[in-house]
């Protein structure tokens, strides 16, 4: 092997409905990004559970998430649509990766500390304290080489390439003498590694999408207020009168980007328009610079609606048939495990396991 396979992995958590934010965030990416590349994405289901451990309807989340793949566009028959939980090599390699990686680097992770409020830690699971193992596993188990992910998710990333680099170390004349891994550099640091240093897909015109609330606090499937956010099963009539009652401020909106400097409401508007319609935020600030928020939030419900209304409609009939969604993640469960096993045959005679 000489270089690295390209592949892309990533994936959504089923909890909660998914939102205008997961969609322009991620899933949209999702489905460019196959038109170019080896795609394998998740529902990431074993990650849930940090989350809340107890689901009353865990299947019926799964099944959402796998069916607003789908409807948006992914084709689970050239890529791999499928559920964490099915592949049980995801765990097997979090065990591994939790022995290679440090406590000190899962406590300095800015969303573990931002759920822990820097104290009550002992209230909190282990398991949310070894997501970013899980993560790295998740990704890393395929040998994946590119990730889409949002800002928020940046330093779990960057984290998973400090687990590959230090087992590529760690195990380096283990990867040499069982010939799987390729003469690669790290910085300036020649390593012969078996894990790739994956690389972030980071990019759009609306890489995080706001509350419609309050435009400083990031669009959530948690916030108490539905307001807040739009979510791909709203109809038609929803997203209008959510749109409508977003927090805008009394000005007009200003000509250039520049403007939107300290107007977070404005901001996080005009990146959605810009983020629906594949234009720049300058593009939609060239055509309705100067008009009103009265002017503009129509032109965005009638967007919203249009790009929107065939997705919704389509993961409402998928979900009314959940033999077809089981099949299609039973069918990529099949070929991630493949996938998977393969990697871990390799990293059991790493580390010298018998089998």
């Amino acid at each position: 092997m000489s270089a690295f396979k390209p592949l892309v992995f990533s994936g959504v958590q089923p909890t909660g409905n998914l939102h205008l934010g997961n969609y322009l965030g991620a899933i949209r990416k999702f489905v460019a990004l196959q038109a170019d590349n080896d795609c394998i994405y998740c529902v990431v289901d074993l990650h849930a559970l940090t989350a809340q451990l107890v689901h009353e309807d865990m299947r019926g989340q799964i099944r959402s998430i796998a069916a607003a793949f789908i409807a948006s566009g992914i084709d689970p028959t050239k890529h791999i649509v499928f559920n964490q939980s099915a592949v049980p090599q995801h765990s097997e390699l979090a065990w591994i990766f939790n022995c290679v990686a440090r406590i000190g680097w899962m406590e300095r992770m800015t969303q573990f500390k931002d759920k822990t409020g820097g104290k009550n830690a002992e209230q909190v699971s282990l398991g949310l304290l070894a997501y970013p193992s899980l993560m790295a596993a998740d990704i890393l188990v395929y040998r994946a080489t590119h990730v889409p992910v949002g800002d928020d998710q940046k330093q779990h990333l960057e984290l998973t390439r400090d687990i590959a680099q230090k087992f590529n170390i760690d195990f380096g004349d283990h990867i040499r003498k069982a010939g799987t891994g390729i003469d690669t550099v790290v910085g300036e640091e020649p390593v012969h590694a078996y894990f790739p240093m994956v690389e972030p897909l980071i990019g759009g015109p609306a890489p995080r999408v706001m509350s419609l609330r309050d435009g400083t606090k990031k669009m959530s499937k948690s916030d108490a207020s539905d307001l807040s956010r739009i979510n791909l099963t709203d109809d038609a009539e929803t997203i209008s009168k959510k749109i409508r009652k977003a927090k805008t401020d009394p000005d007009a909106l200003p000509s250039e980007v520049e403007g939107l400097k300290g107007r977070p409401e404005a901001d996080n508007l005009v990146g959605i328009y810009a983020a629906l319609s594949d234009k720049s935020k300058a593009d939609v600030l060239a055509e309705y610079g100067g008009q009103q928020f009265s002017v503009f939030k129509p032109a965005l419900i009638d967007l919203s609606v249009t790009v929107l209304s065939p997705i919704t409609d389509e993961m409402r009939r998928l979900m009314d048939d959940t033999t077809h969604i089981d099949g299609i993640l039973r069918d990529g469960g099949e070929r991630a495990r493949a996938r998977a096993e393969k990697t871990m045959k390799e990293v059991r005679d790493i580390i010298g396991f018998v089998q």
